[in-house]
């Protein structure tokens, strides 16, 4: 399947991952890794999937400068022009609010998926049917459009979106509310009802509605490039992005798009779907060993181990008795091994500790 050549996607690759410390560092975030041992990175396997149904010069990555060799590295049959540079870290929304400036220069009548870098789809082909109808969708409204996915466990780590009233398209409905990272007994609440369903952080959009949407949202500053340079170069655009991005507030294209965008909806998905964000949500979505271990392309001997999650080096081999539900992680000079748990809140607390008391070297 290939969707038309009016679609565009925009990968968000500027994240530091931090939930995935240790092996998730600042030099090389979790974005960058081979997780798998499949021979792709999670922003190799997000790119492969949408070049499949797109045409390789409409998509785009947004990433930070620091990233920018990395991302050129595994990427390198990207153009400059299709890779968005941030120089001040300002979130995820403002980046997409350029990319979208970019994309609609080219094509005033560009659709556009917005999709996180780190993320598992089980089933190719559903997903591509979603996208068809999502696509189609925004076609033919003025909406903002989030996938959603039916919470599989009460996850504190994710965002629970409230299904609202349904629209004239099958599984398709507004949005009545939306929870970022709720506590575990809401969490255990929204799942049981039934009316709320997980946030993939995937969403797809018209251009205009997009350009209408940050509008709305945020103060005037890359729109006035229109009237200071109507008919601007690359170079210019790379100028005055340098010079004005940073008035930008610091914001999440969730919090933008969910809580302050205008006509928001959420499609029903069913492709199996994990966000790789997180040591427990990485354990949940792996086929487990018959004493209910993951092993990330690792090598371990276990004995009276069960539920744990394990990470080693290369050339590194474990030996691991009497554990049940751990993380053991190492990488280069840190080695973690702490209750599986709610992890998420866990690891940015060791984090934050190891680099006030220790630095940035292990971090």
């Amino acid at each position: 399947m290939e969707i038309s050549n009016q679609n565009y996607c925009v990968i968000l690759a500027g994240g530091r991952g931090r939930r995935l410390w240790p092996a998730s560092r600042i030099e090389k975030p979790k974005q960058f890794i081979d997780f798998f041992g499949t021979g792709r990175t999670l922003l190799q396997t997000t790119y492969d999937r949408f070049v499949r149904v797109l045409p390789a010069q409409n998509i785009y990555i947004c990433t930070c400068k620091e990233y920018l060799p990395l991302v050129k590295e595994q990427l390198p049959d990207l153009t400059d022009m299709n890779i968005l540079v941030e120089h001040v870290h300002r979130n995820t929304a403002p980046s997409v609010a350029w990319a979208n400036m970019r994309i609609k220069r080219i094509n005033p009548k560009a659709n556009i998926i917005i999709t996180p870098s780190d993320q598992m789809v089980m089933n190719e082909e559903k997903f591509q049917r979603s996208l068809e109808t999502g696509i189609s969708y925004v076609t033919e409204h003025n909406v903002l459009l989030a996938m959603g996915v039916r919470p599989t466990r009460p996850e504190p780590g994710y965002g629970y979106i409230q299904l609202g009233d349904p629209s004239c398209k099958p599984d398709v409905y507004s949005v009545k509310s939306f929870t970022e990272k709720p506590e575990r007994e809401f969490a255990t609440m929204f799942m049981e009802s039934g009316e709320f369903y997980w946030n993939t952080g995937i969403f797809i959009v018209n251009s205009f509605h997009l350009t209408n949407t940050f509008e709305h949202i945020f103060p005037s500053v890359l729109r006035n490039m229109y009237i200071d340079l109507p008919d601007y170069t690359y170079e210019e655009e790379l100028e005055y992005v340098a010079q004005n991005y940073p008035r930008y507030p610091n914001l999440s294209l969730d919090y933008a798009i969910l809580e302050q965008g205008r006509s928001v909806y959420v499609m029903k998905c069913d492709f199996g779907w994990a966000d790789l964000g997180t040591w427990h949500a990485i354990y949940e979505c792996m086929s487990k060993a018959p004493d209910d271990n993951v092993m990330l392309d690792t090598e371990v001997l276990l004995d009276d181990a069960t539920n744990n999650i394990i990470r080693l080096p290369k050339g590194k081999l474990g030996v691991i008795s009497g554990l049940d539900g751990y993380i053991i992680a190492e990488e280069g000079n840190v080695l973690l091994i702490c209750k599986k748990g709610d992890s998420s809140a866990l690891v940015r607390k060791y984090v934050n500790e190891v680099q006030i008391k220790y630095g940035d070297e292990f971090i």
